[in-house]
């Protein structure tokens, strides 16, 4: 018969923070599994002849450990902090060992211990882990690669955050990453030093920015929260003005009505990686992140001008799931992640190469959208993409907006643009250069 697996939550107070029935559960196990710091916690309370394996490093062989323990008949027990499901080992090890094979005892999470601590209510926290290796430091516009990335997502996304930090990431790495990206003004800040030693500390009296400069005990849990929660940002159909644009050259911008229906037919989803190659002001890139909460957009620009004022906007809009880049496409694309919809607002005399780097990389059902003002262009374009063998369609739109003329008003004409959309076909061919 298959011996029992216990996963055990336990504190830093030990045998104080077990129930009657973890406790006798770790009493009974021939094997503990464990961190040197909670195996130390409980070294003269396991059953005499007990034996212990220290984790650190070694998460991948646990299950080994688990199911040669097992076959030999022995029980065991591993030790986990505060609740083993909330970010904890459980849903490692869960994933695999067959179930029925083992059983979860949970505690009380560090995470409830803190807001209670704080008089802070917890159901509405967003718990985001960083415990994993050291990320580095925080550096502007950083994408999913960073290890920080979750953390300043989540707080794009709610108004109250638990951070599950580690010694490598700190609270005072995380506080210059919130301080960085302009968020620290409107939220709160408290670390929850050592809970349940007799050494522990709240520490609550120091700003987002004052925090970014102090040490904290470890282990401890960061809270971040907003006392007055923020209005939600509009996602679609953002007014020209709401961009800054490069004067007196105004109009370096995709324009309202253009961007509508660009977005519109790039068929973005939540999760969609989207590339935005030449940016400009930034104006359909910036529009695209906030459609794609869960997604992230990687936009290109060569001219520095419009670089700044892009990088601008990214701020101004408090937009973080956008990382831009200079560069003249499509050099440095080889680095970005396969996209899901690909926009084309500038080509620098590189359209070609561009569209069959898309058409190559798009992943499944992925979108190419171009903007094109030129006959030439649109020559080119529609060429390529016959001899590729990719479906292809074109829109010509051309808006009038309202002006107004002494005391009456009129209409005034846009210039025209082809919004040209084009998908992988059955048919898609390699050329000879071999690109797809």
């Amino acid at each position: 018969m298959t011996a029992s697996c216990y996963i055990i939550g336990v504190l830093d107070n030990g045998i104080a923070g077990l129930t009657p029935e973890a406790l006798a559960r770790l009493r009974g196990v021939d094997l503990v599994i464990g961190s040197a710091r909670t195996l130390a916690l409980f070294a003269d309370r396991l059953r005499t002849g007990a034996r212990t394996r220290e984790l650190t490093g070694q998460l991948e062989k646990i299950p080994d450990w688990i199911r040669e323990a097992q076959a030999q008949g022995h029980s065991v027990a591993v030790l986990a902090t505060g609740d083993p499901w909330c970010h904890g080992i459980a849903g490692t090890l869960g994933a695999r060992l067959m179930p029925g094979t083992y059983e979860v005892v949970p505690n009380v999470s560090t995470v409830q211990l803190a807001c209670a601590r704080l008089g802070l209510a917890w159901q509405d926290m967003r718990i985001v882990s960083v415990h994993r290796g050291d990320t580095g430091e925080w550096h502007e516009g950083a994408g999913p690669e960073h290890g920080l990335y979750p953390v300043l997502r989540a707080l794009d996304r709610n108004d109250r955050l638990a951070v599950l930090t580690s010694p490598d990431n700190t609270p005072d790495r995380i506080a210059r990453m919130v301080v960085a990206e302009g968020l620290d003004e409107d939220l709160r800040l408290a670390v929850a030093e050592r809970l349940t030693r007799d050494d522990e500390r709240i520490v609550s009296d120091c700003t987002v920015k004052e925090a970014a400069a102090r040490r904290f005990a470890d282990p401890n849990v960061l809270l971040l929260w907003r006392e007055i929660p923020r209005r939600r940002a509009v996602l679609f159909g953002l007014a020209d003005d709401a961009y800054l644009q490069r004067r007196p050259q105004r109009g370096l911008i995709t324009r309202r009505e253009i961007r509508a229906v660009s977005l519109a037919r790039l068929a973005l989803r939540a999760d969609s990686i989207v590339w935005d190659v030449g940016a400009g002001s930034g104006a359909l890139g910036l529009e695209a992140a906030r459609l794609c909460a869960d997604g992230h957009v990687y936009a290109i620009e060569q001219n520095p001008a419009d670089l700044k004022i892009a990088a601008y906007n990214r701020h101004r809009l408090g937009v973080h799931n956008y990382s831009l880049v200079q560069g003249k496409a499509p050099a440095g694309l080889d680095a970005w992640p396969d996209p899901d919809a690909v926009f084309i607002g500038g080509s620098g005399g590189e359209l070609a190469a561009l569209i069959r780097l898309g058409l190559q990389r798009l992943r499944p059902q992925g979108r190419l959208v171009m903007n094109l003002v030129t006959f030439e262009n649109l020559g080119t374009a529609i060429t390529l993409l016959k001899a590729s063998g990719a479906v292809w369609d074109v829109t010509q739109l051309q808006a009038s907006r309202s002006r107004s003329v002494l005391d009456m008003h009129r209409l005034a004409a846009e210039n025209p643009v082809w919004i040209l959309c084009a998908q992988v076909g059955e048919n898609h061919q390699i050329d000879t250069n071999g690109h797809k």
